[in-house]
């Protein structure tokens, strides 16, 4: 022994050694809380700034709401794993007596090992407890949305038909019982597996045992069976209660002809089912019982057969003998109440039961549009179409090259007394787009910070060289009519996705005016304030300016930083557990402010009997509400989500989730509620779902007699417009405002969708989602006679193609340098007729207007 063994003091010499199960016992109770330390370190500076950016809007309760719900579920979900694990591995370890097991000589490949199991096998169990503890409560903390739905739902009054159960469970309670069953079947087959290898060892030949008869191997041992039973017994337990759930599944399950339980489900299926978990828990009984009494394979044996049978006979044979030669001969009869469980549900899931539907005559005559009476109406009908004022903007009202317009939108407006339809477009900055040379962190953080100004125009007035009527254009904004702009500037949009600093030493750039720049100062709160120290910091580290903004002078302690100012980006962190619309529009308030408006929507997968639809990101979803509105101030930034549907279960346990996030529809300001419209992106959604299901006759829906395609309109992929080689796509909704057939009000803003029958061209009806004042919500249905063909977008098409007169003018018109493009068919009813409008635009091959 060495004198570096020893501490010497006052002539006694004590012995500080520590053995190496000492260490070991030490540095294992140490692990779990270095990890965890790591963790919280790595988080804490974004934990930081994320804090001071929800806290700046508003929304702080709900930040340190979700961050300590998660922290909980790691903490809840690890200790328990953590404990369980160590649990059944200690047990496993007494049971087998590993503790007191020598280092054997085992023969692999012939050639003698000397192992240590009780230190390899303690080792590996702590490290694979830890592992799989830290592992699966960083899984499962992240599913905070599913708890949180589960700890505030709210009540619901539809149950579904075969079970009973309340609407509520099956959104917000199922979902937490089928994780902690896939949880605890994950810890029930470690424990197995840990079973298996503890008596795979315990059998293992030694050296001893080779040419020894006596010492050779005798079997599993007593102490084996108890194990694999006690094991295999905790999973069938599990297994059985995962039957028991997967029971439910078949309530949204889609099947040919219809979706959710059919007769033979319901009927045999699912007892077969009942009767399968019945028999796991009595196997599962067998195989405690075998772990008590220690015997060997006969009660296993008998454990497993007994499931397996009624597996074979309950959910195999009898479903598919009565499927086969019960169902299919009288399909219809066996199956008729169930359908008429999938249309009920289907079309609540997705609101359309209270589609009021009404005829339509469709007349083809000119008298049937009453053109007197409805000039407003074709005041108002839309010939600008997006993209070419898209392309004709960007051209004549960029001005400099750092400008874009990244979207167009439709909208109404009182014009000098009068209701019109305009459309609008946001001029934002893109930095990416400044000369090279004012390319640096000053000019693209402090200066150029922010878009400016809108564009507003009629839909159907054009200036004598084909340029649009303005109201509001160019910088500074100038206005031809009543509306104004107060507050121009656009720190928040829809392509704005860069961090930057205001109310800096550094004037901000504004617009351009003529040769010279107009500069100026934000005036705002939006933000929060920069700091010194560690919060400056901190700060530099979220936007990545470590390098920059530490050793800045021309960023004060009072500056403000603008952090995620895309506002999908934005909503998205505040309310991820929303979808938004794709297509944010903006707002001009009567103080003459800019608001962002986006539609939010809840949905979801799991709704007893309604069928799954794509929706508009290409997500699989039986349920959808619009139940929020979201606005987002293009000024300082602030957001504030509105429900206008509080009959959704889902919203409202949000709400109950988190009071200080949302605000009753009735408290959106007066100027913004004016704006609202229904979605172009639900009503689509909604138009596939109706298509198949505005058929409530069971044996209608069943032979399929009625079903309608949303019209499909062609669409070319050459230069001439649609009169290249063709393809045919569903056409787009779209807004117009007119009188609703069969109301007494003045003009409405209302999406319309256009019906064709499937596989078919003519239009047999039209959809209209109304948008203004307490109608807002309502859908209608226009349905025209069967006596007659209409025509539908495509029919109109090919008679545009194939009139010699229109044929031969766009020949014409696309040589010399130019080209015809088509813009998107409109079909408004008007009077008791249908008008078909196509806008015909003529473009110049050297430039995009």
């Amino acid at each position: 022994m060495s004198q570096s063994d020893f501490s010497v003091l006052d002539d006694e010499v004590i012995d500080i050694t520590a053995t190496p199960n000492v260490r070991r016992s030490r540095l294992k109770w140490l692990i779990l809380p270095i990890l965890l330390l790591i963790v919280v370190l790595w988080n804490g500076v974004s934990v930081y700034v994320d804090s001071l950016w929800f806290g700046s809007l508003g929304f702080g309760s709900r930040y340190w709401y979700v961050l300590a719900l998660g922290w909980i579920l790691f903490g809840v979900f690890g200790v328990l794993t953590f404990a369980v694990l160590r649990t059944g591995f200690f047990i496993l370890e007494r049971l087998f007596g590993i503790n007191k097991m020598a280092i054997r000589k085992v023969i692999v490949n012939k050639q003698p090992l000397d192992i240590d199991p009780p230190a390899i096998v303690r080792f590996l169990g702590w490290i694979l407890t830890m592992i799989i503890a830290v592992a699966v409560a960083l899984n499962l903390s992240n599913d905070w949305q599913m708890w949180t739905l589960y700890l505030h739902q709210s009540p619901t009054t539809v149950t579904d038909p075969i079970f009973g159960n309340s609407l509520g469970f099956y959104l917000f309670t199922f979902p937490v019982l089928n994780v902690v069953a896939g949880w605890l079947m994950m810890l029930s087959l470690v424990l197995l597996a840990a079973s298996a290898v503890s008596v795979f060892l315990s059998i293992l030949p030694t050296e001893a045992s080779i040419g020894n008869k006596a010492a050779a191997f005798k079997g599993i041992g007593k102490n084996g069976y108890a194990a694999i039973s006690a094991a295999l017994g905790g999973t069938f337990l599990i297994a059985a209660a995962r039957v028991l759930l997967s029971r439910y599944e078949f309530l949204w399950t889609d099947n040919a002809s219809f979706s959710g339980v059919t007769f033979t489900e319901a009927n045999y299926l699912i007892p077969g089912f009942t009767f399968l978990a019945a028999a796991l828990i009595i196997g599962s009984g067998v195989l405690f019982f075998n772990a008590f009494i220690k015997k060997g394979r006969g009660l296993i044996a008998a454990a497993l057969g007994i499931p397996l049978v009624v597996y074979l006979i309950g959910v195999v044979l009898v479903p598919l003998y009565v499927q086969n030669f019960i169902v299919k001969p009288n399909e219809l009869g066996r199956e008729t109440p169930y359908i008429e469980h999938n249309i009920a549900a289907t079309r609540l899931a997705f609101n359309i039961n209270n589609v009021e539907a009404r005829n339509y005559a469709a007349d083809v005559s000119t008298n049937a549009f009453n053109l007197a009476e409805n000039k407003k109406t074709l005041s108002n009908i839309r010939l600008w179409d997006w993209r070419a004022l898209q392309d004709t903007l960007r051209q004549i009202q960029e001005l400099r090259t750092y400008y874009d317009f990244p979207d167009v939108d439709v909208d109404r407006y009182m014009v000098n007394g009068e209701l019109r339809q305009v459309m609008l477009a946001t001029r934002e900055l893109d930095v990416n787009k400044l000369p090279d040379q004012s390319r640096n962190w000053i000019n693209e953080r402090l200066v150029y910070t922010h878009g400016y100004g809108v564009t507003m125009n009629l839909v159907n007035e054009f200036t004598n060289n084909g340029e649009p009527r303005f109201l509001l254009s160019n910088m500074p904004i100038e206005s031809t009519g009543s509306i104004k702009v107060t507050r121009p500037e656009i720190y928040f949009g829809e392509s704005t996705d860069t961090d930057v600093y205001v109310k800096t030493t550094q004037k901000e750039f504004d617009h351009p005016q003529g040769e010279n720049n107009n500069y100026s100062n934000y005036e705002g709160d939006g933000g929060f304030a920069v700091g010194s120290g560690l919060r400056r910091f901190s700060i530099a580290s979220a936007t990545g300016d470590l390098s920059k903004l530490p050793f800045s002078d021309d960023v004060k302690a009072e500056s403000r930083v603008l952090m995620r100012r895309n506002i999908s980006e934005r909503i998205k962190l505040i309310a991820p557990f929303l979808k938004y619309d794709t297509d944010p529009y903006i707002v001009i308030t009567d103080d003459g402010h800019l608001i962002w408006m986006v539609d939010a929507f809840t949905s979801s997968n799991r709704y007893p009997y309604s069928r799954h639809y794509a929706d508009f990101i290409g997500k699989s979803v039986n349920y959808m509400r619009n139940s929020v509105k979201v606005t987002v101030n293009a000024y300082d930034g602030a957001v504030n989500f509105y429900i206008f549907d509080d009959s959704d279960p889902i919203i409202n346990s949000w709400r109950a989730s988190f009071p200080d996030l949302f605000k009753n529809a009735d408290d959106m300001p007066a100027d913004l509620r004016l704006h609202v419209r229904y979605p172009e992106t639900y009503i689509k959604t909604q138009g596939d779902v109706y298509g198949l299901y505005h058929t409530q006759a069971a044996s209608t829906f069943f032979g399929r007699e009625d079903v309608w395609s949303i019209a499909r309109d062609a669409a070319s992929s050459g230069d001439g417009g649609k009169g290249g080689q063709q393809n045919t796509s569903a056409l787009d909704p779209y807004q117009v405002l007119m009188p609703l057939p069969g109301e007494e009000a003045d003009s409405e803003f209302v999406q319309v969708l256009p019906f064709t029958p499937s596989n078919r061209n003519n239009m047999i009806a039209w959809m209209a989602g109304r948008s203004d004042g307490a109608a807002y919500g309502q859908l209608l249905t226009y349905t025209f006679p069967t006596s007659r063909v209409i025509d539908g977008p495509a029919q109109i098409e090919a008679r545009i193609d194939q009139d010699a007169t229109l044929a031969g003018q766009i020949t014409l018109w696309s040589q010399q340098g130019s080209k015809v493009k088509r813009g998107n068919l409109i079909i408004m009813p008007i009077g008791t007729g249908l008008l078909y409008v196509e806008p015909i635009y003529l473009q110049a091959d050297r430039s995009p207007m």
